[in-house]
């Protein structure tokens, strides 16, 4: 490896908000799906003082990935390091630092700075990464600006439920149900197609035509994480109108009764749209119950005709 083949860029963005909540949002991966747009999921795999290793899954150029990266944080100097330890093609090397400088008490300056190399030092494959990298750090920047700048505003349009299902079967037969969903539109009443590809085993693209009670029909484009059989995670990236963010979680529990299956989602209303889609008369509390009343809508019917499967299957 020569200097000569690393590329190193830089992308900086002024938040208006102290720089140790700026900070602290960053340090905590849990909230990375939410914050920003290209992420999918963040796996916590190792924890210790001042250091982690997590695996990323998120979208590059419109291409879902994942890699492994160790992280070491230093709350003192706002400073984050992190280091590809796995990278996915065309990535041959990656890591880079987070810097969050306070400008004032309640201002700050974050930098976020990338060093990377292709693989075989391909010119292409450099190109892409390029590209990669400049649209993810413009969009991770600006939804960490959004989500620092409007926190208020979004803590209260982001909301959080779940529903549950106790099924007489076993969590691999549950699983595989909500695994398989490419058999949705014949299997659920609600889903009219069902577009499915899983290009590395466990990480899945589903693109669904999903019917509403009033017969329309709209398009959702989720990314899925899968760990078989007990857990699959998810982040739609083509949403309804009314909805700004949608994650969501499916789990299987077994218990001595066979096994309790959930349905957990997040998700933040687009306030904008509340008017035009509900009426000008709906509050955003109404456009919190009619997303969640169709939610559970569907995913309680999804879990009662997994808890059939399973347990003809038992």
């Amino acid at each position: 490896m020569t200097t000569s083949t690393m590329r190193e860029v830089e992308h900086e963005i002024e938040i208006a908000a102290p720089a140790d909540t700026v900070y602290a949002l960053i340090a905590d991966v849990a909230s990375w799906p939410r914050i920003f747009g290209p992420t999918i999921y963040v796996e916590q795999l190792e924890h210790g003082e001042g250091a982690e290793r997590i695996r990323i899954w998120a979208t590059a150029n419109g291409t879902a990935k994942n890699w492994t990266s160790r992280r070491t944080l230093d709350p003192a100097a706002r400073k984050i390091t992190f280091q590809q330890e796995v990278s996915a093609s065309p990535v041959a090397f990656m890591s880079g630092t987070w810097l969050i400088e306070a400008t004032s008490d309640t201002s700050a300056l974050v930098r976020l700075q990338h060093t990377y190399r292709a693989v075989d030092d391909d010119p292409d494959g450099l190109a892409w990464i390029d590209q990669a990298v400049d649209r993810n750090s413009r969009s991770e920047l600006a939804g960490l600006r959004v989500e620092l700048e409007f926190a208020y505003a979004a803590a209260e349009s982001t909301f959080s439920f779940e529903d549950s299902v106790q099924i007489a079967g076993s969590a691999a037969q549950a699983y595989e149900f909500i695994d398989q969903a490419q058999l949705w539109a014949e299997r659920l009443p609600h889903v009219a197609a069902a577009r499915f590809e899983e290009p590395t085993p466990g990480l899945q693209t589903l693109e669904m035509d999903t019917k509403t009670r009033d017969g329309s029909v709209h398009t959702t484009k989720s990314y899925r994480v899968t760990y078989p059989h007990h857990t699959i995670v998810y982040k739609q990236v083509t949403l309804p109108a009314l909805m700004s963010l949608h994650t969501g979680r499916w789990t299987f529990v077994e218990n001595t009764d066979g096994v309790l299956a959930t349905s957990q989602h997040t998700v933040t209303i687009n306030a904008e749209r509340i008017a035009s889609i509900l009426g000008a008369d709906k509050t955003l509390a109404d456009a919190k119950d009619y997303v969640r009343n169709a939610l559970s809508t569907n995913s309680m019917t999804t879990l009662q005709h997994a808890k059939s499967f399973a347990e003809r299957r038992g």
